[in-house]
């Protein structure tokens, strides 16, 4: 059948008005991440007035914040301000609850997440896309980058595997890989960079004491933790890592990698362990968790030496031995790592330079991993009945990441590249020896660094780079402005966030969702002065964006601890 010659036309004419209507190529400030900042900073640039878009490799907003990381760690709520406080706020209310902002967490009522903050993925999620879609931010979804144009130091246009473009004035990355920032020719690091590059105690290679593998582990009470606070869920016994018990030539196990211990404080390559944050139910329409493709419980032989020895020191097993799990609304459950948990250590290494496709292999192997996991612990009789009555009682939610059969579609990256700019935030300023100037917020969270290796020193099996450890008891410490731009010569219309310029052991206490959620809003606000005066992002003049950044309820100091006499 062929179409009337005034119908062709009228096709046309619609085509021509629908390609009017689409979104423009070019905007004032182009952010590239949809994670939880990245949300953050379009929302603040659009309300400032700015054309905005916000792009974000895949489907879905919010990052980690709806993507099974539901049990938040904020560390102290005071420290947290602007619109990432509006975020919780609003989050919170949809189940009922109101937030004591002006309230720290109390010794005793269990970790930093307190309760208020644990929510269902799906309603973060929700609440991510309201806030864009009202402030007028024109998302852009599944749009992978490909190339970054430049004139001297500064972006032109972004180019997409898809063929299209967008330019801009001024650019943020909110990556936790630092993507945008890695294509813009910045200057980053994967190195952990050694006690003698910043004079720092944490960082390099690091074996905590507080994990060194030992026996006669005090028994865990009701509440999962023994008297000194630490869990269950991470205790390190000494555990033969070969094959054959004794015998080097047969092997290592899996999930033991190869390497040598190295020298502690060195320099030495490697970041923090990735895993799946799940949002697990036990609800009655649970989805059941089935096993990975070519399951074969000979892959988590370790964990059994690791159940012998935890009956052996006594314990009284259960499954939070495996998973930290935090109570969400309506029968979830937030399942963090453990000892043997999510976690596995090595696979993430190269995650930050691996291309969009082999992200998702890598992504594959974790999850395989962990599937097989907890598949192991529901039916491998030599589990513990206990474990596997509790592993059991559990499912995915038939609500949550519905195109992703309710597991997670957002791995929990918690290391990426990291920025290295004229100034570098380092463990003495997270320790508060030193002061950020020109705060754009604050970090108040512990030097929380998840196991880099895990391998064999002295004979058993060893978590290599783990540190969980407080700051010295100082309180919530600036991060400064110049932590989030590059170096001028290199690119001055960019705002790093996520992958600011830190290092390996200052980063362990920044990382903490809220905290980039501040930075972004932070640098969302920058580039709009910067916009707004013509100027690079260098010289935006800091008394104007803190006088904006604190009329916008941004908190960007604390009071000082008193010093000795």
């Amino acid at each position: 059948m062929k179409l009337c010659g005034w119908f062709v036309g009228l096709l046309l004419v619609a085509t021509q008005l629908c390609a009017a209507e689409a979104p423009p190529a070019r905007y004032d400030v182009v952010v590239y991440g949809g994670t939880s900042g990245g949300v953050m900073a379009a929302v603040q640039a659009a309300r400032m007035g700015k054309s905005v878009a916000l792009i974000e490799p895949g489907a879905h907003l919010g990052g980690m914040t709806s993507g099974g990381l539901s049990a938040v760690d904020i560390g102290d709520p005071r420290s947290i301000g602007g619109v990432t406080r509006e975020y919780f706020t609003r989050l919170v209310a949809r189940y009922g609850k109101e937030l004591n902002w002006d309230q720290p967490f109390k010794k005793g009522s269990g970790p930093a997440t307190g309760g208020a903050y644990s929510i269902e993925p799906h309603v973060g999620e929700r609440v991510f896309d309201d806030m864009a879609r009202e402030a007028g931010v024109t998302v852009l979804r599944n749009l992978r980058l490909k190339a970054v144009h430049k004139s001297g130091a500064r972006i032109d246009e972004l180019s997409f595997e898809d063929g299209s473009t967008i330019s801009g004035k001024v650019f943020i990355d909110t990556t936790y890989e630092g993507d945008l920032m890695a294509a813009a020719g910045v200057e980053y690091t994967l190195l952990r960079e050694g006690n003698a590059k910043y004079g720092e105690k944490f960082n390099g290679i690091y074996y905590s004491p507080g994990y060194k593998p030992r026996l006669n582990h005090k028994v865990p009470g009701a509440n999962g933790r023994v008297a000194g606070g630490q869990g269950a869920w991470d205790r390190d016994f000494p555990l033969d890592p070969y094959v054959v018990p004794g015998d080097p030539s047969s092997g290592l196990l899996p999930l033991v990698q190869a390497g040598e211990p190295g020298v502690p404080g060195d320099p030495a390559p490697g970041i923090q362990a990735y895993c799946f944050r799940l949002c697990l139910t036990t609800a009655a329409d649970r989805l059941p968790i089935e096993p990975p493709p070519n399951y074969d419980a000979k892959q988590y032989e370790l964990v059994v030496r690791f159940i012998k020895a935890c009956l052996a020191n006594g314990d009284d097993m259960d499954l939070r031995w495996f998973s930290k799990h935090d109570p969400l609304p309506n029968d979830k459950w937030d399942f963090n790592t453990a000892t043997f948990g999510g976690n596995l250590p090595g696979a993430s290494w190269g995650w930050p330079e691996a291309s969009y496709d082999e992200r998702a292999v890598i992504a594959s192997q974790i999850e395989h991993y962990h599937r097989g996991l907890l598949y192991f612990l529901a039916n491998d009789p030599r589990v513990p009945k206990k474990v596997r009555d509790d592993m059991r009682r559990f499912g995915l939610p038939s609500d949550e990441f519905t195109d992703n059969g309710g597991w997670p579609h957002q791995i929990y990256i918690r290391e990426g590249r990291r920025m290295v700019s004229d100034f570098v935030m380092t463990e003495h300023h997270t320790f508060g020896r030193k002061i950020a100037s020109q705060s754009i917020g604050l970090g108040s969270y512990g030097t929380d660094t998840h196991e880099i290796r895990r391998i064999v020193k002295d004979g058993v099996v060893t978590r290599e780079g783990k540190t969980a450890t407080g700051r010295g008891g100082f309180g919530p410490y600036q991060i400064g402005y110049a932590a989030i731009i590059p170096k001028a010569a290199e690119c001055n219309n960019l705002l790093v966030t996520f992958a600011l310029s830190a290092s390996h052991t200052a980063f362990s206490s920044i990382r903490m969702e809220p905290v980039l959620m501040v930075t972004s809003q932070s640098a969302a606000t920058a580039a709009c002065i910067a916009i707004d005066d013509d100027v690079t992002v260098g010289q935006v003049d800091y008394a104007k964006l803190k006088k904006r950044l604190l009329a916008d309820a941004q908190i960007l100091k604390w009071p000082l601890p008193k010093t000795k006499k």
